[in-house]
């Protein structure tokens, strides 16, 4: 009888000390999935009314939360915007690094990098937005953080890469910075989705159909490849 009932206990004890484990694993689930919850409402939010426009309340309504869960998670209204702007430039880069993109074909690589970038912006309105919005603000909470620079290394360094393959093959001049290169492709691209509403009024054609911004995108390409080919006539 004494051995039955020590074996009888012994799991009933075991189960009792695995139990806050497997709660306290169930209470940091919840607590990210409510983090992640207000990060993407507050990005909507963000987008839609702007920083100033973007009340906590507005993002803990949308969030389906409370307002007292974002100063427990983000400290403040303008460290939850922080966060923002960090995801969505974490984001952006984390599909860049997706590419494949093939070192032998220098000319064919920096063109996927334009592709992908000039649909990325297509694709993601509320990045565009939420940059207008910091920049009205003068970049002042993009400066606080951490982590912005770490996010804008890898895209340049992937052109880098690319320009010194097109030089080594003699196909691509040996003065042109993988910084400038990069900011020509982010300036075309991004103006264009940027001010797509202005400007098609202003030209009176529509800027946001498929064909337009093909031919937009085709545009980018041949003003970048003419830019850092020794020969801008050779055939891609």
């Amino acid at each position: 009888m004494t051995v039955k009932t020590a074996k009888a206990t012994l799991p009933r004890s075991a189960a009792l000390r695995r139990t806050p484990a497997k709660r306290s694993g169930v209470r940091e689930q919840a607590a990210q999935t409510t983090r992640d919850n207000i990060l993407r409402a507050a990005t909507k939010v963000f987008a839609r009314y702007g920083y100033d426009g973007g009340s906590v309340e507005k993002i803990s309504h949308a969030a389906k939360s409370f307002d007292r869960m974002i100063y427990y998670y983000f400290g403040s209204k303008e460290g939850l915007f922080i966060e923002v702007l960090e995801d969505m430039y974490r984001r952006m880069n984390d599909a860049e690094l997706k590419l494949t993109l093939d070192s032998e074909q220098p000319v064919a690589s920096l063109t996927e990098v334009i592709n992908f970038v000039v649909s990325y912006y297509s694709r993601n309105p509320e990045f565009i937005t939420l940059l207008n919005t910091e920049n009205l603000h003068r970049g002042k909470h993009i400066a606080k953080s951490e982590r912005a620079r770490e996010y804008s290394s890898p895209a340049i360094d992937i052109i880098r890469q690319i320009l010194e393959s097109g030089v080594a093959k003699g196909l691509f001049r040996a003065d042109v910075s993988a910084r400038n290169v990069y900011l020509l492709i982010a300036a075309t691209g991004y103006f264009y989705i940027s001010n797509r509403h202005t400007l098609s009024a202003f030209l009176g054609e529509d800027l946001q159909t498929p064909e337009a911004l093909l031919e937009w995108r085709g545009f980018i390409i041949s003003t970048v490849l003419r830019t850092v080919m020794l020969d801008p006539l050779m055939k891609p």
